[in-house]
């Protein structure tokens, strides 16, 4: 699970979607490059309830690039997750 979670979480094809999804509902209205806040949460997002089994279902399957087909990850899934994340904020450093 965790490793599957890392995996999506630096796939630039799911962060480029990700990052699209922030875009279209508003990250840059509150002051965010949708890339550098799906970058600082991409922990998060790639932690969403179900994306871990659907990727590694797609890669049992030979999917060649997961992150990039959206049957395996949808839009919908990528959207509910990005809107559950709102409002946008900043991830703020742990205290030394």
């Amino acid at each position: 699970m965790f490793l599957t979670q890392a995996t999506i979480a630096a796939d630039p094809d799911m962060h480029d979607r990700v990052a699209q999804a922030a875009a279209q509902e508003g990250a840059a209205d509150d002051g965010f490059d949708p890339d550098w806040w799906a970058q600082g949460w991409r922990r998060v997002w790639a932690a969403a309830p179900g994306w871990d089994t659907a990727w590694e279902s797609a890669v049992a399957g030979g999917v060649p690039s997961p992150g990039a087909d959206p049957g395996v990850i949808t839009d919908g899934m990528i959207l509910s997750q990005v809107q559950a994340m709102m409002p946008f904020r900043t991830v703020v450093a742990p205290l030394p």
